[in-house]
């Protein structure tokens, strides 16, 4: 993998496209703003391990001006921006993380009468970043919350356990029928993140996010990290199993489930892709229209996944793509067709 991965602006078409479906807003405060911070801390967590995260701090001029428009900012997220619940919310930490290529800053916001609290991201506006959000929110079973105004990103947090902290504390505890539950689920979302292209999907970029079942526990898995959406040109980069990080989660797959059964799972994820693509054609056709004609890598990175995807599936049409778009819309189009030659062959049995 590339070691930094460059910011790309987002274009002007694109952001027609943002505005069409609701994901602007005019924000009070941007990025460049929270980085006038006059000192911080290191954040350490419960067992004194350096976080990665610091606790920055303002002037005591500028921090309330800071709160007050974090606050805004929250309420224009998650409610309608009426400013009568500010008394009841406060800011209680603002945390910027130096690892990585997006260099966040997180937000805790609580509520005074209860103590509940959430988390805001505020971050530079990166547009394949944003591709990634996009591309998740229509392709996944999962919703995604965030708004763009300018240079700036706004997302809403996305609960669950860390996918390293899970493996490493919580996975030796689960049961033989939670963990074949898992693998399966591993499977899944490996096919997910090749399908769509997206990358660096190591263990602690996705979540683990425990539902109850009746009398059981089941788990989901769940991007939180969007930054390499089609942007390497390295295939096994967007397949989470190749990396050392998830080796456990492939070992319990391997222990765990059948070659038919990894296959038959493969099957289902695919078919479920399909039939997201249809039902969201109309939104999918204009994001891909604004990814074909834009530039989230660099040419080098293209022209080696279009080779390694035509030795993966010996689609001709991935020699043709002159931007990631096309990839990405080549690969989707394989999937849908795919799908629809089964079920018409189904059909046609069935007859």
């Amino acid at each position: 993998m590339s070691k930094k991965k460059p910011s790309y602006p987002v274009n002007e078409r694109f952001l027609m496209y943002l505005e069409r479906y609701n994901r602007t807003t005019k924000i009070p405060i941007s990025y460049d703003d929270l980085l006038r911070f006059s000192g911080s801390v290191v954040v350490y967590d419960e067992d004194d391990n350096d976080t990665l995260w610091i606790r920055v701090y303002y002037s005591e001029f500028e921090r309330p001006e800071i709160d007050y428009h974090l606050k805004q900012v929250y309420t224009l997220i998650f409610s309608d921006g009426n400013e009568d619940t500010f008394q009841y919310l406060n800011i209680d930490a603002i945390d910027f993380c130096t690892f990585g290529n997006s260099q966040p800053f997180r937000i805790k916001v609580r509520n005074v009468l209860n103590d509940n609290y959430t988390y805001i991201y505020v971050k530079k506006a990166d547009a394949s970043r944003i591709y990634g959000l996009e591309l998740e929110h229509i392709l996944s079973p999962n919703r995604m919350n965030f708004a763009v105004y300018h240079d700036t990103l706004i997302e809403e947090h996305i609960s669950g356990i860390p996918g390293d902290e899970f493996i490493k504390s919580a996975l030796p505890s689960c049961t033989d029928i939670q963990k074949s539950q898992i693998a399966k689920e591993f499977v899944k979302f490996n096919e997910r993140c090749m399908i769509r292209l997206l990358g660096d999907m190591r263990s602690y970029n996705y979540v683990i996010i425990p539902v109850h079942d009746f009398d059981n526990v089941i788990f989901k898995i769940r991007a939180i990290d969007f930054d390499q959406q089609s942007y390497e040109g390295n295939f096994k980069v967007y397949k989470p199993q190749f990396f050392k990080e998830n080796n456990k989660m492939v070992q319990m797959v391997q222990e765990r489930l059948k070659p038919a059964s990894i296959e038959q799972y493969k099957k289902e994820e695919r078919s479920l892709l399909a039939k997201r693509i249809l039902t969201s054609k109309k939104r999918l056709k204009a994001l891909l229209r604004c990814m074909i004609n834009d530039h989230i890598t660099t040419p080098e990175n293209l022209e080696e996944l279009k080779e390694e995807l035509y030795n993966y599936t010996l689609d001709v049409k991935f020699k043709r793509c002159r931007s990631m778009g096309q990839v990405v819309r080549v690969a989707l189009e394989f999937v849908r067709r795919n799908y629809e030659d089964v079920s018409m062959k189904r059909l046609l049995h069935g007859s």
